[in-house]
């Protein structure tokens, strides 16, 4: 099922249908700044397995977190003085940043070194969403089996049919994903470049 959602003006009306199905073990996918993304409610246990059954992944792979704004990231990931500066630079953003994931993460997403990719990206149906829904989404892009990336909201509903409890269609642009930096031990560490500028994390 496809919903067509203003990426400008996102109707309220909508957003409300897509956090019903989200609270309800819904898996959806939804545009973020880089690309669409498979996401659903990290507080439905049904769902994170189906996420993870669809993408084949195991833990040795980040499933990345994603907020409507810095105020509940130290609730997952543990965050010092210096990264929170880093943080409110650079996010909202086109940027996935690394931690080291607290307790209350659930143990089915976790990597094997116990971390967490962090996210808040500037698309604004994705921050509509996140606002009603009160809880960060877990997300993945969404890729064919060669690792291309789709961007066409009706080429993913063909392809993710069964599989999925609705697609958005957020218009169509050219993905690309978000660029990575850990930043254990307070020193950022690029590990992929993407759409966001590396440029400042070899001068910090």
């Amino acid at each position: 099922m496809i919903l067509q959602i203003n990426p400008i003006n996102p109707q309220a009306r909508h957003i409300s249908r897509v956090v019903e199905i989200l609270r309800n073990d819904g898996v959806i996918v939804y545009p973020t700044d880089t690309v669409y993304g498979l996401g659903c409610d990290i507080a439905s246990r049904k769902a994170l397995e189906r996420v993870r059954r669809i993408k084949k992944v195991d833990n040795k792979r980040h499933l990345s977190f994603v907020f409507a704004d810095l105020k509940t990231i130290s609730l997952y990931a543990q965050v010092t003085d210096y990264d929170y500066k880093l943080l409110r630079r650079y996010l909202p953003g086109p940027y996935t940043f690394i931690l080291k994931a607290t307790r209350l993460v659930p143990r089915i997403v976790l990597t094997r070194r116990q971390e967490v990719g962090i996210r808040i990206p500037d698309n604004r149906i994705c921050q509509s969403l996140l606002a009603e829904l009160g809880n960060p989404i877990l997300s993945s892009s969404v890729r064919l089996p060669d690792d291309q990336l789709l961007d066409d909201p009706r080429e993913i509903d063909r392809i993710y049919k069964g599989q999925v409890d609705l697609v958005i269609d957020g218009g169509t642009f050219l993905p690309e994903p978000s660029t990575i930096v850990s930043l254990f031990d307070d020193q950022p560490v690029v590990l992929r470049e993407g759409k966001g500028d590396v440029t400042p994390f070899y001068q910090d």
